[in-house]
């Protein structure tokens, strides 16, 4: 064969089909670049205002919305206070418990009630390091370069997650009430303590597969690990306090007599919780526009306890995800959900839109993708849980707005709740957790099959 005609084919495979060669920017691409900004009057305005404010969301609101979108609705749960995560990423935790939080009232006759987010926190992080330690124990004989392990070393523990944590938790350890076992400095603001766990069990996880490679036997592996867990356990106890095994709760009631209960955190979540509670009757449903509707699909390794069940979810267009919400939300049930939250979110009116910021008209560009493309170039995913408490609808019962109750205290937002057009829950909302019963059939009968099991590093997760 020809050599040259050899040199030529080799190049064509190594690039691929229709592959481009990359080029840098020339100079004379840079000048046409350069002469396409004009400073005429106008702009050179502009120019001088953007220079002067960094503030990009104040310049870019659209005021023509100011007045349109009222807090008003046709439809609400009854539901009472706003809880507080502070600096912690726990909203699914809260968002989980703020759900049950109305059901605990109204047995008991309270004004009002929170759970011990602290109690949950510690059991979190705790499972969360002995499931991490186990994957490291489960990869030992694969290089640090595999994906997995990468994925695990990376973030070896983390105050994320979604309602199937919660789940697993509340199941295994109970709940207790937030006096029981109140706040810290640290669970208030959680990150350097994650981060003292983070590097023990990074220097842990790596001293096990350094034994496990020496040939150690399990009894040896076990061993050291119970060493590592007794570690994690001394830093959660010390930052949080140990959490309590069975406790004595005093409170007043709405008719003011002093009450008081004494309990273990697993009977009390027993004695709260809906008789259905569980994955049986409760489905996560999501709206993800990149892969197929009505599947059910199940993300690898996402919990934080090792026996416990991985976030599930059933994938389903937004028009049903929408019906199912409205008859919960008519039975007075709130939901789980969660949100690109900061997506075009006005924080001083506690509103969000997806026309409440032009930046297409403050800049003079076009910035428009749909969903699917947004999903799929990381420029938007769901960041945040709330409770998904109203909704607003039309003449014809249609959904037009939507209200959350948030946890990020009773000042942010409108009086800590936030509210949405029906708009943006289209564009921005992504999940959330809902009793089966108010799904359609079709729905229901999908939620059954098999699911599709995804890897946790998955561009939505």
């Amino acid at each position: 064969m020809n050599k040259k005609f050899l040199s030529i084919l080799v190049s064509a495979c190594a690039l691929g089909a229709g592959a481009v060669t990359a080029q840098e920017i020339s100079s004379s691409e840079l000048q046409q670049i350069q002469a396409s900004f004009e400073p005429d009057a106008a702009t050179k305005a502009l120019q001088n205002i953007l220079m002067g404010n960094a503030n990009l969301r104040s310049l870019a609101l659209n005021h023509e919305l100011e007045g349109q979108i009222d807090h008003y609705f046709k439809y609400r749960v009854d539901v009472k206070g706003i809880t507080n995560q502070y600096q912690s990423g726990r909203c699914w935790m809260f968002t989980s418990m703020n759900v049950l939080r109305p059901t605990v009232m109204e047995q008991l006759q309270l004004n009002d009630f929170d759970f011990s987010h602290n109690y949950n926190y510690f059991w979190d992080i705790f499972e969360k390091s002995n499931l991490f330690l186990e994957n490291v124990i489960a990869s030992a004989d694969h290089a640090m370069t595999d994906r997995d392990v990468e994925f695990y070393f990376k973030t070896p523990i983390n105050d994320g997650g979604v309602w199937n944590l919660f789940y697993n938790i509340a199941e295994k350890y109970g709940v207790v009430p937030q006096d029981v076992m109140p706040e810290t400095a640290h669970s208030n603001n959680t990150g350097q303590m994650s981060g003292v766990i983070n590097e023990r069990l990074r220097a842990g996880g790596y001293a096990l597969r350094e034994l496990i490679a020496q040939g150690a036997k399990s009894k040896a592996v076990k061993a050291q690990k119970m060493e590592i867990l007794k570690d994690v356990y001394r830093i959660l106890a010390l930052c949080l306090g140990e959490p309590p095994t069975e406790f004595t709760w005093r409170y007043k009631n709405k008719d003011g007599e002093i009450c008081t209960l004494k309990s273990t955190p697993k009977d009390f979540y027993r004695s709260i919780v809906p008789d259905d509670y569980s994955p049986d009757a409760y489905i996560m449903i999501m709206n993800d526009p990149t892969r197929e509707y009505y599947k059910v699909y199940d993300i690898a390794n996402y919990r934080n306890t090792v026996e416990g069940i991985n976030w599930r979810y059933l994938n389903l267009p937004n028009d049903v995800i929408k019906q199912a919400a409205l008859a919960s939300i008519k039975a007075n049930e709130a939901m789980y959900a969660s949100c690109d939250v900061s997506a075009y979110y006005n924080s001083q009116t506690g509103i969000s839109d997806p026309a409440m910021y032009d930046y297409e008209a403050l800049f003079g560009i076009e910035m428009s993708m749909d969903k699917k493309a947004r999903i799929l170039t990381r420029e938007s995913g769901s960041s945040h849980a709330m409770t998904l408490i109203a909704v607003d609808t039309d003449e014809n019962d249609r959904p037009t707005k939507w209200e959350f109750e948030n946890s990020w205290g009773p000042t942010a937002g409108h009086n800590g709740y936030l509210t949405f057009t029906d708009e943006w829950f289209d564009e921005y909302m992504f999940r959330l957790v809902i009793n089966k019963r108010y799904l359609d059939a079709a729905s229901q009968k999908a939620a059954e099959q098999k699911p599709i099991q995804l890897p946790a590093w998955d561009y939505m997760f």
